[in-house]
């Protein structure tokens, strides 16, 4: 619901949830306190609603993208322009996560310690999750995006495949509908009608599962402060701190300056009509499942709509901006924390590593966690910072995890909102 009918914008509903959620689970902990209803209960619940969210996204992806076909056909031009926007952002990120970290070098805090640290904050009853299926291997992924069937995409969510099945079905519509008329050309204009319809019909179902994500974030924040408390962000403070603030500076520095200096949006417009997106994707901690309310705000904000399917749709995966820079710096802090030097040709590793990553992760839950061990070997990190770490980092990872899905958002309206000068230069 927007501010525009008298009601409280989304993002202000979902900073009240996370409030009430905190307050709930402080409160409750893990201890049932209502007819036996505890926290546990309530985040099932909430990851109910966040399953739905993506479930629905992912179809929304593939007739979003056919339907922009039907429209007004994605040329290579805007495909090469994609690309050349996201290096650039993915190039900044690395810049100001290595800056930070080479210049504060905060993972010393933790030198001596970490064996130590790792001991206190790791829960024996939930070892953690494995990274199967992911790779930094290019060669690897490429082969993990070439469906065996047009149905298994859908079926497993993977979204680099639906949206190279998109692209190349709406080429083919395209190419149809420029040749009607032709003798031996079928009509389409049923096919296309049909596809406006399905893709309005998956907008407006979405739009109904948003309107009650802020009760999922409720549950959702109120078992993850009942299970871990906030004792525990005092022993990882510094970690979750230096994390964020790089985020912060890419996202709220970097991001509002792009829009406003390359793309035309001053940053009041591009924060306050992206907010209801970002908060989303906070909530979700997923920025595919805030994918109907970027589109939605990126329209306020006056960008056109194949620009914003192209950003959002197409290049969802080339966005993970977020994603990328967590674990450049995380990857910097552990060899810090235990006096494993990095040099130049290391870093340099390190960071196409974590680019692999950020593109080989789609439809993996907590996918910036788990590839980091991926990242961590590439690096040249011992075995023992590798085993501990998801232990180690997880219970902050949390709040990392939402505030990387929210840059990314902001990745997707800056890459959409830069097309659209670009274009509008190229005139």
């Amino acid at each position: 619901m927007s501010s525009r009918s008298g009601r409280w914008p989304l993002s202000l509903r979902v900073l009240v949830a996370v409030a009430l959620g905190t307050l709930l689970g402080i409160y409750g902990g893990t201890e049932p306190y209502l007819y036996r209803l505890d926290n546990g209960d309530l985040g099932q619940l909430g990851m109910l609603v966040i399953r739905l969210l993506k479930a629905l996204a992912v179809p929304l992806i593939l007739f979003a993208i056919l339907d922009a076909f039907m429209r007004a056909p994605i040329t290579a031009r805007s495909g090469g322009r994609l690309v050349a926007i996201c290096l650039a952002n993915v190039s900044v990120a690395f810049a100001i996560g290595l800056t930070l970290m080479n210049w504060l070098q905060p993972g010393l805090a933790w030198r001596g310690r970490l064996e130590q640290l790792a001991a206190r904050v790791a829960s024996p009853a939930e070892p953690p999750k494995s990274a199967a299926g992911a790779s930094l291997d290019p060669l690897s992924n490429l082969s993990g995006y070439i469906p065996q069937s047009l149905l298994e995409p859908l079926v497993n969510n993977n979204v680099i495949s639906v949206v190279l099945i998109a692209l190349l079905f709406g080429a083919a519509l395209g190419w149809l509908k420029e040749r009607q008329g032709e003798t031996d050309i079928a009509d389409i204009r049923p096919l296309a009608s049909l596809i406006a319809a399905v893709y309005q019909v998956l907008v407006k179902v979405l739009g109904w599962v948003v309107e009650i994500v802020p009760f999922a974030v409720f549950g959702l924040v109120a078992q993850v402060v009942g299970k871990a408390g906030v004792g525990i962000f005092a022993e990882l403070a510094g970690f979750l701190a230096i994390v964020c603030l790089g985020l912060a500076l890419h996202g709220l520095v970097y991001y509002p300056l792009a829009a406003w200096l390359a793309g035309g949006k001053p940053p009041g417009i591009y924060l306050r009509r992206g907010a209801d997106a970002v908060m989303t994707g906070f909530s979700a901690n997923s920025s595919l499942a805030a994918i109907p309310v970027t589109l939605r705000c990126l329209k306020d904000m006056g960008v056109s709509d194949g620009n914003a399917r192209l950003a959002v749709c197409a290049g969802t995966n080339l966005n993970n901006d977020g994603v990328t820079l967590y674990e450049a710096m995380t990857a910097l802090f552990l060899a810090q924390a235990i006096g494993f030097g990095l040099g130049a040709g290391q870093q340099a590793i390190v960071v196409f590593s974590a680019l692999m990553a950020g593109a080989g992760i789609a439809g993996i839950p907590e996918a910036g966690l788990i590839v980091l061990p991926l990242v961590l070997s590439a690096a040249g990190l011992p075995e023992m910072v590798v085993a501990s770490a998801i232990p180690l980092i997880a219970p902050v990872d949390w709040i990392i995890a939402r505030v990387r899905s929210g840059v990314n958002v902001l990745s997707d309206m800056l890459v959409a909102i830069l097309l659209e000068a670009w274009e509008k230069r190229g005139r």
